[in-house]
Formats: C-alpha cells, structure tokens, sequence
C-alpha cells in the first residue's frame, strides 16, 4: 500500500480497503524503520494519529473532504507549523513553536492530509546537498538499495560501510528521502534556485517548482523574497498535480500570489506530441555535464521525437551569467531577511549582557553556522553604497535579460525546454564534502537557478526507465509556460518513476 500512488491510495481509502489510521500507522512504523536517513527533525505522531482519527469517522460518514484526506504528508522545517517546532535545522530556530500555520500547510490540513512531521534540510535552506543542518546531514534512501549496495562491493576493498552513502541533494532533501523512502506520499519543499528539483533528481521522485506567484509563500521562512516558491514532491506528476490543485491560487496574505482564479489541475488520459515542439538550450551542454546525464537527455529528447514532438536547439545567451547574478541577489536577500534574527523577539539568544551590540553579535555567531553567516557577509558587502550600483543594480538589470531569453524562446513557438537538472549523478558523502558550500551550490545549480530569477515554473521527473542503478536516475527539468493540462499530461506519459527496493 505505501508503494502506491496517492490517487491509489486515496481510493483505496474510499473503498475501505484500508483506513485512514491503519495507512497513518504504516507509515510511522516505516519512519521508524527507516530513522537512519535523518529525513525528518520532527516526527508529529500523536497529531497524525489525531488526524487520521479524524478522517476516518468523516469517511466512515461519506464526507470525504477529497483526495487528500486521510493521506500521509510531510513538510520541510522551514514552513511555519501551529503548535509543532520549525527549526529552519539551526541553532537559531531550536525550541521555536509557531503560532499559525503556513497557508500552503493549511490548505493541505484543510483537505484533511495527515501531517507526519517536518523534514530535514539545509541550515535555512542554504546548501545543495542536505548535508549543513545542525541536525545532520540526510541520507539517500538509494544508498540502501540492493542496486547500490551490490556495485559498492565491487569496489575496492575498505572503505567505510558507514560513510559511503550518497546524498539526497538540497535543500529539501528530507522531503525528497521521506518521499522516496515510502514514509509519506506527498512532501512540501521550498525551492529557491533547484532546492525541489535538485533532491528530487537525485532521489527519483517528482519535483515541481510552481511558477511565482501561484502558490502562497505565507509562512514560508524566507530566504530570497523575490524567487523562494513552496515545492511540491510526490512519486508521480499525476500526484504532483492533485497537490498543486489543492495548493494554487490567491492567498490575501500574500499579496504576489495571483489574482485570478485557478482552474483545477486534470491531467488527460491521452497525450498527443505531435504539435508539441522543444528546445533544447544549447548553452546547457556544459563541459561538467557528465557522459551519463548527457546520454539520458539524449535519450529522453529522442523519445519525443521518435513520438513525433519537433526537436530543436534553442539559444539562452545570458545563461552564463545566470549563476553569478544569482549569487549577488540571493546573498544579498538572505542579508536582509537574516537581520530579524537578532535574540530579542524570537529564536535564540545569548546569555552575553554587556551591551546590546554584543549581544547581537554573540547571538547570531552562536544561532548561524558558518554558511549562513558566509552569505550574510556577503550580501551585505554587495549592499553597501560603495557597491550598490556595481554589483546589486547590475545584477538587477542582467535578471531581467535572464527572464526575457526565456520569453523570448517561449514567443519563438517552443513549448517546452529538456534540460539536465544536474551535472552528475547523486554523489557519495565523503566526496560532496570535499567542496565547501558556496562552490558545491554554484555546481549544483547550474541548470536550475536561471528559471526561479524568470519565475518560471519547472517540473523535474526521471525519463530513463531502464537505470541499473540508484545513482543513474536522473530528472530531466521541464519548462512550460504557460502551464496547460495537456503539456502536463504529455509529461506525465512520459515519465517512469522507479523506486528503492528495500531488504
């Protein structure tokens, strides 16, 4: 039952096959089973099974409130929760209990999902591996396969059982190992330059990246105001959908959420590819791109052709500028967003009284981990007035060429953009460690930052059917604009998910 998708699941429980307490309670025994992956900082039991309680004497009624009721989810640390710790996986955030929840956790509760708890990543979602929360880093479910476990031991003899596990990728790399490790059916990421894609690719489940605007950011613990979007993970694009439906739409909280209806998100059961045409950006066939991740996207543009899709290389000439614009502009955000940490309203602070300013300082050297305070350092620097103009103006002003290369490709008659997500398969820890944060971010959002500075909306999902192994699952990122049910259908045809076999 838990290898299922939620759509099966959700008639299962319509049917009584199984109820909603029992599929709650699967689901923790697993969460306990599997508690050596880190993917969740806190596991919400007793409220689950309230909440499962609850549903079941609605189904037990015949009024299901949809397809969401009575399904286990689960939501990353940085997303406001009433009454459960949000941690944001820092010294800062530890013991903060909000006192609302996040319109997008609303609306899942709302639709009667089940909250398992809040899942593992990044220190305020700065990082690309899952690795830099104060909790610990997340392991990949894959790791564990016998697929991974059979070519480790054709390896050289050894090495370290313990630490040659692969990384799940980031930031909301707990929502990617609770999804694929079957703990939960749906997961709630934060993407801010590939924070939902990357995970997703490298754990083979579904990331959607909303375009900006149509999901509510309320309660989302910002990082970069201007590109953060809560992420949608699932098995499924199918699945994808039925989250996105019950999540988009004008949020009076949030006033860059859109102003017009949303029509709901159905996915046809027929999809043709004849009249579709898709580029392929010719400035993506990075020298780093690896042989492999190079043949699946070969391959994958190949099926659609062979389909009877239009296939052709397009041109996005601001792509090389794209990942240092995006630097200034996050750094310079996450400068400004880190500043209401401060030990006097919230969160952590020091037992220094000397002075105010000391008191300040010592908080934030005690409540930040080297990364955050990294980019606090370097946000600032690029907004002092000296510095301004040179780089945060410019920056600015080269966003704006980012955003019209792609409309401009859009206008041009191309539907969809096939891209890599990331250069390379799901690394070994040991060997992601060897890199500091800021040079393993830079490399691991390459493909992925350039649509969240356009706004976007980007949906990574694994095309080759046939991996042998784990670490071969790569995402392919689509990008459409604007989104229509039968380009996400002609995805979803598309699209083979594979999942780990555990022994």
């Amino acid at each position: 039952m838990l290898g299922r998708t939620l759509r099966e699941v959700s008639t299962a429980l319509k049917q009584g096959h199984i109820t909603p307490t029992e599929l709650c309670q699967k689901c923790l025994s697993l969460i306990k089973k599997t508690k050596f992956l880190n993917a969740y900082i806190t596991v919400s039991e007793e409220v689950a099974l309230k909440q499962a309680e609850e549903s079941e004497k609605r189904y037990k009624k015949g009024h299901s409130l949809g397809d969401l009721d009575g399904i286990p989810v689960a939501v990353k640390d940085n997303f406001s929760t009433s009454s459960i710790e949000t941690t944001c996986a820092s010294n800062m955030l530890k013991g903060y209990v909000p006192p609302y929840n996040a319109t997008v956790v609303q609306k899942l509760l709302d639709k009667g999902a089940v909250l398992m708890g809040k899942t593992n990543l990044d220190e305020f979602a700065m990082g690309s591996g899952s690795t830099d929360g104060v909790f610990g880093p997340v392991k990949n479910p894959w790791s564990y396969s016998k697929q991974y476990r059979e070519k480790r031991k054709q390896k050289a003899h050894g090495e370290n059982e313990d630490s040659n596990w692969l990384i799940t990728g980031g930031s909301s790399g707990g929502s990617a190992a609770a999804v694929a490790a079957f703990t939960c059916f749906a997961a709630l990421g934060s993407d801010t330059g590939g924070s939902t894609r990357n995970p997703a690719a490298h754990c083979g489940v579904v990331g959607f990246k909303p375009s900006y605007g149509l999901v509510s950011r309320h309660g989302l613990i910002p990082l970069v105001n201007s590109m953060d979007v809560p992420g949608i993970l699932t098995r499924c694009v199918d699945d994808a959908a039925i989250v996105l439906g019950m999540l988009a739409g004008h949020d009076p909280k949030d006033s860059t959420t859109i102003q017009d209806p949303v029509k709901p998100f159905t996915l046809p059961t027929f999809a043709d590819v004849n009249k579709l045409c898709i580029g392929i950006p010719k400035e993506y066939l990075a020298p780093e791109l690896s042989s492999e991740v190079r043949s699946f996207w070969s391959k994958a543009a190949n099926l659609f052709e062979s389909e009877g899709a239009k296939v052709i290389e397009v041109s996005l000439p601001h792509t090389s500028y794209s990942i240092v614009c995006y630097h200034v502009l996050c750094t310079s955000e996450v400068a400004s967003n880190m500043a209401r940490f401060d030990g006097l309203e919230y969160g952590h602070r020091c037992d220094i009284n000397v002075s105010t300013e000391a008191m300040y300082a010592a908080t934030r050297r005690e409540g930040f981990n080297d990364v955050v305070r990294g980019r606090i350092l370097s946000g600032n620097f690029f907004l002092l007035k000296e510095n301004y103009e040179n780089y945060f103006i410019k920056a600015q002003k080269v966003r704006r060429l980012i955003a019209n290369d792609f409309v401009n490709v859009f206008n041009s008659g191309v539907d969809v953009l096939l891209t890599p997500t990331t250069l390379s398969e799901a690394v070994p820890y040991l060997e992601f460690i060897k890199e500091d944060n800021r040079t393993r971010s830079a490399q691991d959002d390459i493909f992925t930052q350039a649509v969240n500075m356009a706004g976007e909306n980007l949906t990574s999902a694994i095309p080759e059917p046939h991996a042998k192994e784990p670490e071969q699952l790569h995402v392919t990122s689509f990008s459409y604009l604007p989104m229509t049910n039968e380009l996400a259908g002609i995805i979803e045809t598309f699209v083979v998910t594979k999942r780990p076999y555990w022994t």
